[in-house]
């Protein structure tokens, strides 16, 4: 999914990033995605309250995802990942922190026009909510 052209995204600091973690303010500052030690050479770097939006045309069936805080904010971070096809909430993880390992996600998109991947803080501030989408894959016909 990150090759794909998103049609928006809105981050709560700095760009999100592709095939990067957040970093810091300015874009592609951050480093190689890594949840809970396994790193993801593709994915979406974000940070809470972040939303990405992918416009699919009702061509995909879904989503298969690992979710996870990144590792570059050690144990600090909180998360909850959500993923709404054409606003309907099809999918949605735990609470994450910085010492969890990676979740993963399956998400139905059938007939689906928009994608909305969305992460908020787990209701504690978005201090070090450093949020990956790693290896995100859409399944399409």
């Amino acid at each position: 999914m990150s090759d794909l052209a998103w049609t928006s995204a809105a981050n709560g600091w700095g760009p999100a990033e592709r095939d990067r973690s957040n970093g810091e303010q300015a874009a592609g500052d951050g480093r190689t995605l890594t949840i809970g030690g396994t790193q993801y050479a593709k994915g979406l770097g974000t940070h809470a309250a972040a939303t990405v939006t992918y416009y699919l045309g009702g061509s995909c069936t879904g989503l298969s995802t690992d979710v996870g805080v990144d590792d570059e904010v050690g144990n600090s971070g909180s998360v909850v990942f959500r993923v709404y096809a054409d606003g309907v909430k099809v999918a949605e993880s735990a609470t994450l922190t910085g010492s969890a390992a990676a979740a993963h996600l399956d998400a139905p998109l059938t007939g689906a026009y928009e994608l909305t991947l969305q992460v908020a803080d787990a209701g504690d501030g978005n201090t070090y909510d450093h949020a990956d989408w790693g290896g995100p894959t859409l399944t399409c016909v």
